[in-house]
């Protein structure tokens, strides 16, 4: 397994980048996110990878962050979502803001990326659920679920995602629910 590749970067051509490591040129795609993160042509690079091995094929995907990897490994494992479509998830959502997509379950900001639907968001949403959070930078356990509801509640009540998911990522972690919502609703109303 090819988990990690150092060497001179020599071409962008999104989403597929070629990296020079030891005479040998890589082929390697990556989602928008680490495009968007790389130096000029020509300068030195450094990715995590994963290696998908076919009959027909040697897939190589790259990622700047532990946590991208991770949310990669864990899309992939879903029946019927593919390596395509999960690069299609990291190009369009964050891997905060699919945590929480996931945490929320909200199903139409998955729909918002090309190539996934209503279908394959629902399944995304059942089969992540509990399975991204801590080891994707949100609260650990009790604290991921006290924020999630204090989202759903704020959400509840008509302030928009947007509002709600700044407010609720700046609540401290050992808040629970009740006091989470109350203090989110006065940073709401100094707003």
């Amino acid at each position: 397994m090819i988990g990690r590749i150092h060497g001179t970067l020599l071409d962008k051509t999104p989403p597929q980048i070629l990296v020079d490591c030891g005479g040998v040129g890589y082929e390697i795609d990556v989602p928008m996110s680490t495009l968007y993160g790389l130096p000029a042509a020509g300068q030195k690079v450094a990715l995590l990878t994963h290696l998908i091995v076919r009959e027909d094929a040697h897939q190589l995907f790259g990622f700047a962050t532990p946590a991208e990897r991770e949310a990669f490994r864990a899309l992939i494992r879903i029946s019927g979502v593919g390596a395509r479509i999960a690069l299609a998830l990291l190009s369009g959502l964050s891997v905060q803001e699919l945590a929480q997509a996931v945490t929320a379950q909200d199903g139409a900001r998955l729909t918002r990326v090309p190539g996934i639907g209503k279908k394959t968001a629902e399944r995304l949403l059942l089969e992540l659920r509990g399975k991204l959070g801590a080891d994707l930078g949100r609260p650990a356990g009790g604290a991921a679920a006290a924020h999630a509801d204090v989202l759903q509640a704020l959400l509840a009540l008509g302030y928009s995602e947007r509002e709600a998911t700044a407010v609720v990522g700046k609540l401290p972690p050992e808040l629970g629910v009740d006091d989470g919502i109350r203090q989110a609703l006065k940073t709401l109303a100094k707003a």
